[in-house]
């Protein structure tokens, strides 16, 4: 009794640490919408999945279904917009270590090169240099205001950088120098990154058709004759067959994202 009551506290417990962090991710994907106004969105969109399913006469069953996949879909926007904001701040990276090496050896300081690169270059990295910018000119330090830029962007290259002047300010050193360096290996891992895509591209594209093709299939066959598909929903048998089917999809995409998936 007592260990289901601190697996229960547990799982509400990691709800309510993963809802306190909802609005850092709407802040990382740069939502153009406030929390309030996309789960309005989302609950339109779970409403419309519904009635879509009604109106193409889906089986009774489906319809939570097409509800489910209405309210996802914008949860899978927003997850798509931050996800490319990300990259575009992992290709922009090296030339905004560039373009701070070259300041500091012309004689800017450290706070003169974060407000050269939120001037010079484009969004997203413009957009967080300049908050770490404005925060240490508000007193923050120059650690905790790039440490809170790693925090709303986790990027394992930028962390090489936070670190490197974390350290150069306690110890000294040529920071130019370095980071000239992270650029050039952030440039190099990116080289050898794509060589890792070039030869994992048939199994991402393997990936792709062995996902896709049984749900075309399905939506093909019913739209062709529903009746042969209605056993699948009418009797036990077939929902069995189709919730383990459906398990059976999901184990085999995180076992081809595993495969393809190579960390650099």
């Amino acid at each position: 009794m007592r260990d289901g009551m601190n697996s229960a506290q547990g799982f509400v417990g990691g709800l309510i640490a993963r809802f306190a962090q909802l609005p850092r991710f709407f802040r990382q994907a740069d939502s153009p919408l406030k929390i309030e106004h996309f789960l309005g969105v989302c609950a339109g969109a779970a409403g419309l999945g519904a009635m879509v399913a009604l109106i193409v006469r889906a089986p009774a069953s489906l319809v939570p279904v097409g509800a489910v996949l209405g309210f996802v879909l914008p949860w899978g926007w927003l997850w798509w917009r931050r996800r490319g904001r990300f990259n575009k701040f992992e290709t922009q990276l090296p030339d905004a270590l560039d373009l701070m090496s070259r300041a500091l050896r012309s004689g800017h300081s450290l706070s003169s090169g974060l407000n050269i690169v939120s001037t010079e270059m484009q969004a997203p990295i413009s957009v967080e240099f300049r908050n770490v910018y404005d925060e240490q000119n508000l007193g923050i330090s120059m650690e905790q205001a790039l440490r809170n830029m790693l925090v709303r962007m986790p990027n394992m290259d930028l962390k090489f950088f936070v670190t490197a002047v974390a350290i150069q300010r306690q110890a000294g050193g040529d920071l130019a120098e370095v980071l000239s360096k992270i650029s050039y290996i952030v440039r190099e891992r990116f080289k050898i990154l794509g060589q890792v895509k070039a030869l994992t591209g048939e199994g991402r594209m393997s990936g792709v058709v062995l996902m896709g093709l049984p749900v075309v299939l399905f939506f093909t066959v019913y739209y062709l004759n529903p009746e042969y598909i209605m056993p699948l929903f009418n009797r036990e048998l077939g929902r069995r067959m189709v919730t383990v089917a459906v398990i059976m999809q999901i184990v085999g995409a995180l076992i081809i994202k595993k495969i393809v998936d190579i960390k650099v």
